[in-house]
């Protein structure tokens, strides 16, 4: 049995393998959302379709609302014809519940995809009347953090968003930039209202996508190519409301490939496109899931928080905030960074796995309950002790979640300030806390440099993680040979010094002297990792 929406019809098969369908007319709602968009999102990945997609089903399946989602995909096309389109843009959900069993539901909430990109008129075409349409609410976005920068790391435009600079709207060829276009095109008709709600799992992410639609309305204005107005259309008519998004949807997994095609499932093995996005007809993600939303909508709001998920809801700026910082600096993020260095370090490949070495466990609660809680803010809507015992106890350990050191690895260089770096403030800025106590932090700060020599705890080179500091920080790594401590320290403070890395310069700070020792220990030998981790954790 193929997945379609023909196929689809055949409700006795599908239910007889333990699949939930929708509840909807699905015609119905195909029309009514051709006829009157309220949804678009951008950013056709695996979280988008296990999540929002998700969400905006139960909606329909309760009758609160009459239309779905188009999803447009504004970098990687071949996602669309490969697992959108050849599908008749329907997904197979897959929830991997913690004590091993799983959930099945076809999700048809998805009711058009398109291309944003000027090599397909039509789509492009079909994108200018849904942000034409006065019944678009929402235009939401899952496109990560890097999406929304416009400048390399030395702080100057990337190249092709100077070129859009000098461009008018209607040729754009950046993601953002092809994102204001669309927002000058509503502009442009009646000034119509919008709410643009980033969903990325960044800090304070609607202040970036903000950001970026207004560096590039500024430009376009200087270059006379579009009306001053447009600034104040963006300032009053749209809002740009902050989230906190949580869910863990790795790649498309073997064993639920292999019990896809058990049930009778044909033809959805996963697709590795030119871009190296992994994609598939099926996203498979753990049963948690946050969506904390600031409520803060310009043409009316979709009910997000009434679609039956207990962790989708609304609340202030504020608490948004401090919600992700929990998250981010605390609870989450900073264990996850711990386990992605290390594991690497100690030639694992499932983060679960790692949650079965009682030292790593050890690790992640150390730094979490004796370092990060003691500084955090409660955000009271979500109680943070509650959170950090389901992360180490329920989720991380979830042996059906196929998600690897290696990939939570990627951009480390990026994280770091976010995810320590602002707990070390906290410390700094205390007059309860000393910075001097912290013992955890820099352990793994230690180890993370440890993991930039490339060599595992046996001596082995391994292969770093995408980054993009790699070509700046390797050739310092370099000059640190395996088991080698004779004047590290000159290019340890190279990167130690980098504020852009760590948020500050942790050579000025009573941590150096700590993280240089880690870090002699951490490179004394084969098996010094696993040593060093159990002298000081255990």
């Amino acid at each position: 049995m193929e997945l379609n929406l023909k196929n689809l019809e055949n409700k006795k098969f599908w239910e007889e393998k333990g699949y939930v369908l929708p509840k909807f007319d699905i015609d119905e709602v195909h029309r009514q959302t051709k006829l009157s968009p309220h949804w678009v999102h951008f950013g056709v990945g695996n979280i988008f379709r296990a999540f929002p997609a998700s969400i905006c089903q139960n909606l329909l399946n309760q009758g609160l609302i009459a239309t779905g989602i188009t999803a447009v995909e504004g970098y990687d096309y071949e996602i669309i014809e490969k697992s959108m389109r050849k599908y008749d843009n329907l997904t197979i959900n897959v929830t991997l519940k913690s004590d091993g069993s799983t959930s099945k539901e076809i999700i048809a909430s998805i009711t058009e995809s398109l291309c944003m990109t000027k090599e397909n008129e039509n789509d492009m075409e079909r994108l200018r009347e849904i942000f034409r349409n006065d019944s678009l609410k929402l235009a939401s976005f899952t496109i990560t953090e890097k999406g929304y920068n416009l400048k390399d790391k030395d702080g100057k435009f990337l190249k092709n968003i100077e070129n859009d600079f000098k461009n008018p709207p209607s040729i754009a060829e950046s993601y953002i930039g092809k994102v204001t276009a669309l927002c000058f095109e509503r502009f442009k008709h009646k000034q119509l209202p919008l709410t643009l709600l980033s969903m990325d799992n960044c800090s304070h992410n609607g202040t970036k996508l903000e950001r970026a639609i207004l560096e590039f309305a500024e430009n376009w204005i200087k270059n006379d190519f579009i009306e001053n107005d447009f600034i104040d259309y963006i300032k009053e008519k749209i809002s740009f409301p902050w989230s906190m998004i949580d869910k863990i949807t790795p790649r498309p997994s073997d064993k639920v490939l292999k019990i896809l095609q058990n049930d009778g499932i044909e033809n959805i093995d996963p697709v590795i496109t030119e871009k190296n996005t992994y994609t598939a007809p099926f996203v498979n993600g753990e049963e948690t899931e946050y969506l904390i939303v600031e409520n803060d909508f310009k043409n009316g709001k979709i009910p997000l928080n009434k679609s039956n998920k207990k962790g989708v809801l609304f609340t202030d700026k504020e608490t948004v905030d401090k919600t992700e910082k929990m998250k981010v600096c605390t609870c989450l993020n900073p264990l996850h960074t711990t386990l992605a260095v290390f594991g690497c370090l100690l030639s694992y490949e499932k983060i679960s796995e790692e949650m079965k070495n009682p030292v790593l466990v050890k690790l992640i609660k150390n730094l979490s309950e004796k370092e990060s809680l003691p500084v955090v803010i409660n955000p009271k809507i979500i109680d943070p002790s509650e959170f950090l015992n389901e992360v180490i106890t329920v989720r991380f350990p979830n042996n059906f979640m196929p998600d690897s050191p290696q990939r939570i690895a990627c951009d480390t260089s990026q994280k770091l300030s976010i995810r320590f770096g602002e707990t070390i403030k906290a410390y700094l800025n205390s007059e309860i806390f000393d910075l001097k106590d912290l013992e955890y932090i820099p352990l793994i700060i230690a180890g993370w440099l440890r993991y930039l020599t490339g060599y595992n705890d046996k001596g082995e080179n391994f292969e770093l993680s995408p980054d993009p500091y790699i070509e700046t920080l390797k050739p310092i790594t370099d000059e640190i040979k395996f088991g080698e401590n004779n004047n590290i320290e000159k290019p340890l403070e190279k990167i130690l010094s980098n504020t852009s890395i760590f948020g500050l310069d942790l050579c000025k700070t009573s941590l150096y002297p700590k993280i240089i020792n880690y870090f002699k220990e951490l490179n004394s030998g084969k098996n010094s990792v696993i040593n060093t981790l159990t002298k000081y954790v255990s």
